[in-house]
């Protein structure tokens, strides 16, 4: 079931990436799997899948744009 939300969300997640920063949509999916954001959407234990598209975005955009 987890698996199915976070296959819903994560395009839109990822298209949102993709026009913020003008890199492809493979780069973008990269990118997000590479942060900790992507790696907290993965893990079932964190509840992230249960969130919306723009949240997950919102703290990817927040984790990569103040490091």
């Amino acid at each position: 079931m987890h698996a199915t939300i976070r296959a819903t969300l994560l395009p839109e997640i990822v298209r949102l990436i993709s026009e913020r920063y003008g890199c492809s949509v493979e780069d973008a999916m990269d990118r997000f799997y590479a942060s900790a954001t992507g790696a907290n959407f993965s893990d079932d234990e964190t509840g992230l899948y249960g969130q919306s598209a723009l949240y997950i975005y919102g703290l990817y955009v927040d984790e990569v744009e103040n490091e």
